[in-house]
C-alpha cells in the first residue's frame, strides 16, 4: 500500500506542477492563446475550469500526503 501511495503521490505532484504552470498572466497561458475575447473583462470558462481542476488535484495531493504520513508513522 505504501508503494502505491508513493507512486500516486509522485504522479499527482507532477500533475499539480503542470496545472499551476498553466496559470499565467493576462497575455500568456490560456489568455494569450486566444481563448479569452478582448471584450470580456472577467475570467473565461476555460480558465475557471482550469482553476477548479487545480483545486481538486491540490485536495487529492493533500489527502495523499496525509495518508502517507499515517502509513509512515
Amino acid at each position: 500500500m505504501l508503494a502505491v501511495l508513493a507512486v500516486l503521490h509522485v504522479l499527482i505532484s507532477i500533475a499539480l506542477i503542470v496545472l499551476i504552470l498553466m496559470h499565467s498572466g493576462r497575455d500568456t497561458g490560456f489568455g494569450g492563446m486566444g481563448f479569452t475575447p478582448a471584450s470580456q473583462g472577467g475570467t473565461h470558462i476555460v480558465e475557471r475550469n482550469l482553476t477548479r481542476l487545480t483545486v481538486a488535484v491540490a485536495i487529492i495531493f493533500f489527502l495523499d500526503t496525509v495518508a502517507l504520513f499515517h502509513l509512515l508513522s
